[in-house]
């Protein structure tokens, strides 16, 4: 089920219309849901918490927590609620987690890691790992295998690797994005010495450095990059193309419109197109109209169809203006 190419899980971003989005652009793409904890799994409002739309499958459920017992239960629920997969999230460096114990303060429990994905294991569905090399004062080397070994123990399809430190003192959870330098080499020698499948994520913007890193590892896990420039996805399933991102921005039309008619907002479906045009003639003005526009209380799908007329209009008029130049 684990796939080459997947989306990383980033709070505020990876809801369930940034999912339909990805999906449309790359159909291979791992699509994997915002961290949510285990406990609100089991006493939250799973409606809001798990739904999702049939086309985003294969999705992950990302979960955090440190306690066996109610990760087997989460885990559990999302078996019932059809998820491909769970993974737990030892890499996430935000004050919540570190109050509560779990993301990358786990990394300095590997015991603990083994137990709770072993007890995830219980809900019957394939297990996965995303951690960092490790964090604070750690050796990235020691630290890095044994989580990754009691991971390994535990039965996990997939460890995805943060190819970075995260420092838990001192920094924010938007410097721990950036300051802690990248070290893709500690992950290609995890994957060298283990057998189990190895992904990398940080830092990887674009298709050279995706194919680059695949000829090491055996995943790339884009972050930023797919929320920045979600184009790249669908670069990378060969279908780039300013027409074939306009067909999936057209598409997403008619799902607004089913959102809408729900009594949903639109501004949250038009966040992960607002970059889909970078570079392109016309797409500043197509990411002002829909951050304009799409949070009046009175916005509908006619927002994103008009931008993206206006669009094409001026990517026919810089076509012509190419023609006459040549």
């Amino acid at each position: 089920m684990t796939r080459q190419i997947a989306v990383a899980p980033m709070m505020d971003w990876t809801d369930r219309h940034c999912r339909v989005v990805h999906r449309r652009l790359n159909p291979d793409l791992l699509l994997f849901t915002e961290m949510v904890t285990a406990k609100a799994v089991i006493f939250g409002d799973r409606a809001r918490l798990l739904d999702y739309d049939a086309e985003e499958h294969p999705l992950v459920l990302q979960l955090g927590g440190n306690d066996p017992r109610e990760l087997a239960e989460a885990s559990r629920i999302a078996a019932e609620w059809g998820y491909d997969e769970v993974n737990l999230n030892v890499g996430c460096p935000s004050d919540r987690v570190q109050g509560g114990a779990f993301g990358a303060c786990l990394m300095r429990e590997p015991e603990r890691v083994g137990d709770c994905l072993a007890a995830m294991g219980e809900g019957g569905l394939p297990v996965s790992l995303k951690c960092r090399l490790g964090v604070d004062d750690q050796d990235i080397e020691t630290a890095l295998d044994a989580v990754a070994d009691r991971a390994v123990a535990a039965g996990v399809s997939a460890i995805w690797v943060h190819a970075r430190k995260a420092w838990l003192e001192g920094l924010s959870p938007a410097q721990n994005r950036d300051i802690p330098p990248l070290d893709y080499g500690r992950v290609h020698r995890l994957h060298a010495r283990l057998s189990t499948f190895v992904g990398i994520n940080g830092g990887i913007g674009d298709a050279a450095a995706v194919a680059e890193q695949l000829a090491v590892v055996d995943g790339v896990m884009i972050g930023r990059a797919a929320y920045q420039r979600p184009g790249l996805l669908a670069e990378l399933a060969g279908r780039g193309a300013l027409a074939e991102r306009i067909a999936v921005a057209r598409s997403i039309v008619d799902y607004a419109a089913r959102w809408c008619d729900g009594g949903g907002r639109l501004a949250p479906v038009l966040k992960p197109l607002l970059g889909l045009f970078h570079g392109e003639p016309g797409a500043r003005q197509f990411r002002r109209t829909l951050s304009e526009e799409g949070h009046r209380a009175e916005a509908g799908p006619h927002v994103l169809a008009g931008a993206l007329d206006r669009l094409e209009d001026e990517a026919a008029r810089a076509a012509a203006r190419r023609a006459l130049a040549a």
